[in-house]
């Protein structure tokens, strides 16, 4: 029986974050992955998690971790589809250290992916944006945070991870304002900034005051903003912007809207697909198509050029005298 831990402990430890260069949110999910199967596995098989072996990870035992986490625990297939990547990184990477478990990992990699719906995004209008924008207190430290936080993350489209983890250091204000994005797949960009955006900036550095953490955006204990964090800010502003803004009540709202809402406004600015991914630093135009699809303009503008078949004139005769008799006379 080959022994679970140590290679879970080499996978999650040196090997994610050494040899892939996988980002802490990467691994930190990944570790999450395991959690959850480790405990499914150990309750279902009446054991301690230490006492687990490899080989008691099958195929069979992964199909039913993955029913569990959809059925009991009620997760999406989107999430489903994330734990199943997880495990099947982890046992490519068992392929080239244990040569007995290559048939078990194949087994594992045949385990197919559950389709997913591909609804369109959620996203801000300019109305809506501005109620938001306007709702944290300039007079107050965590208003002129949260104003910089809420002004950064659209302007900039940034995922969450990046906009928390973003350093001082990546911040330049001279001679022209910019930042340094580090985004997914260790893939970096440069963006440069508004006035706007980066007044708020400036007021809030005024404010920060010194801290032993690099981070730009502190919480009130003066760590690090966490993702939480941001989740709880933004859905404060968002609940508050909704009684100026009634349309907000008919909208969700989540740490990724402010991303979508950027990149649709860029997209009816520019009408250019590929500066969106460009903007938001996607790997390939193909992630960004989905904000083509929530766009009615290039719809409207094709159906404008598009000259619409005739239709044959005439109008329904009744052929029978029952129908001639009930129909509604004019």
């Amino acid at each position: 029986m080959i022994s679970l831990s140590r290679h879970l402990s080499t996978y999650l430890h040196e090997h994610l974050p050494r040899d892939r260069q996988a980002s802490r949110h990467t691994c930190d999910a990944y570790a999450y992955t395991f959690q959850l199967l480790i405990c499914f596995a150990s309750e279902k098989l009446k054991m301690q998690p230490s006492s687990l072996s490899l080989e008691q990870l099958d195929a069979p035992l992964i199909l039913a971790f993955l029913n569990h986490i959809e059925n009991d625990r009620k997760n999406s297939a989107r999430t489903r589809n994330a734990r199943l990547a997880a495990i099947k990184s982890f046992f490519k990477f068992l392929e080239y250290r244990v040569p007995s478990a290559i048939d078990q990992a194949r087994r594992i990699h045949a385990i197919p992916a559950k389709k997913i719906d591909e609804s369109l995004i959620d996203f801000l209008n300019r109305e809506e944006l501005q109620a938001i924008l306007d709702m944290p207190d300039p007079h107050t430290r965590a208003g002129l945070r949260d104003r910089a936080m809420l002004h950064l993350a659209f302007a900039a489209g940034l995922r969450v991870s990046e906009l928390v983890g973003l350093r001082i250091e990546q911040l330049e204000l001279y001679p022209h304002p910019l930042i340094h994005v580090y985004g997914k797949g260790r893939r970096e960009r440069i963006l440069p900034l508004w006035k706007e955006t980066t007044t708020a900036i400036r007021a809030w550095l005024e404010v920060r005051g010194d801290s032993i953490h690099p981070e730009l955006f502190l919480n009130a204990r003066g760590t690090a903003m966490t993702r939480f964090g941001f989740e709880y800010v933004l859905a404060k502003h968002f609940k508050l912007a909704a009684v100026k803004q009634p349309s907000l009540s008919k909208k969700r709202i989540s740490s990724h809207v402010l991303r979508h809402t950027c990149a649709m406004h860029t997209l009816q600015a520019t009408c250019d697909i590929r500066k969106v991914a460009l903007w938001l630093g996607h790997a390939s135009v193909q992630s960004t198509e989905m904000y083509l699809r929530a766009d009615p303009s290039e719809k409207l503008d094709a159906l404008s050029k598009v000259m619409p078949p005739t239709l044959r004139r005439g109008r329904f005769r009744p052929s029978d005298k029952l129908l001639e008799m009930i129909r509604p006379k004019r």
